[in-house]
């Protein structure tokens, strides 16, 4: 079943276009990952979904509604956090949370039910009574995302959820999101976090300037690019000197040695383990490990949007959305 439907979908501000034609589906009950760096359209995108911003054009429907015609129906059965908090910082996190839920119609004793409840699941039992300034970033950011559980939603949308926060946060907040999607909850989150997309979610798509590049599961966004095959050898000594030999032994393929004791084999065909084991054998090196390499989410990520891995990581030192 399909929750969210986005078909050519464009966003501009004036001359600039951030959003540039995109297409794209969400099944019912699956993460689905955005990744990409500061600036390629991921918070527009969400904001023209959750029906924060008119698209300049494009549709969208969210469990069959049309957002542009239908934008407070579409947004009732949505879960919306924000990259920065939207709660109050001189409330408690409890009354925070009560006063969300009243926002959605929500009785007195549901919503207090209910805001124990979360405040229980994300571990804020002993901080509902604080006020919300005196949180840490991580408690910020997992008050906020508890506020957009409070009706129940049935699709969740997370703008960069671990931007910014400490390291045991982050892998608690990604339990939980872990934990809706087992509850039935369809989760839309964005990030510049290569392995946070790689871990959690069950399609990437990758977006860069604007523009959709590339869209699957991760085993299906490794078949995209050609890599060949690339085994790596540890050995008991340097073989520097055996480089030119090495090559002439094996043509078709490319060597390169490594400072560490190491060198890569690298060939489009099948690389047989035997016949280097034997050469290294008889010139009486011992091999301690070979394994094949095969590409990272990164690999494929820089292969396919041209983006270097490291502007992700500056992204990252920043805090950037």
């Amino acid at each position: 079943m399909r929750m969210v439907t986005v078909t050519n979908l464009k966003k501009t501000y004036g001359n600039l276009t951030a959003v540039d034609d995109i297409s794209f589906e969400i099944e019912k009950g699956e993460i689905f990952g955005f990744l990409g760096p500061n600036g390629a359209g991921k918070t527009s995108t969400i904001n023209m979904i959750t029906g924060l911003s008119r698209p300049t054009a494009g549709a969208i429907t969210v469990d069959g509604i049309d957002v542009k015609k239908q934008a407070k129906r579409a947004q009732a059965i949505m879960g919306i956090v924000p990259d920065e908090s939207n709660l109050y910082n001189e409330m408690d996190g409890f009354d925070n949370l009560c006063f969300c839920a009243a926002l959605y119609g929500m009785r007195k004793e549901e919503r207090e039910s209910r805001a124990r409840q979360l405040l229980d699941l994300f571990r804020l039992k002993d901080a509902g009574k604080r006020p919300f300034k005196a949180y840490s970033k991580g408690m910020r950011r997992k008050l906020t995302i508890a506020a957009a559980l409070i009706h129940s939603p049935q699709i969740l949308f997370l703008d960069e959820p671990t931007t910014g926060i400490d390291v045991e946060s982050s892998r608690q907040i990604r339990e939980l999101i872990v934990g809706l999607k087992r509850q039935g909850i369809t989760i839309f989150l964005t990030t510049h976090y290569i392995e946070e997309a790689e871990r959690i979610c069950d399609r990437i798509a990758f977006i860069a300037n604007g523009r959709m590049i590339a869209s699957g599961t991760v085993p299906e966004l490794m078949e995209r690019i050609s890599h060949g095959h690339t085994v790596r050898f540890v050995t008991s000594q340097n073989i520097q000197n055996l480089t030119a030999e090495l090559q002439a032994h094996f043509e078709e393929s490319k060597i390169t040695i490594q400072s560490d004791h190491s060198f890569v084999i690298a060939s489009e065909q099948r690389i047989p383990l035997l016949p280097a084991m034997d050469f290294l054998h008889d010139k009486e090196i011992d091999v301690y490990e070979a394994r094949e390499l095969r590409p990272s989410l990164e690999d494929v990520f820089v292969k396919l949007t041209g983006i270097k891995a490291s502007t992700l990581k500056k992204d990252q030192e920043r805090g950037g959305h």
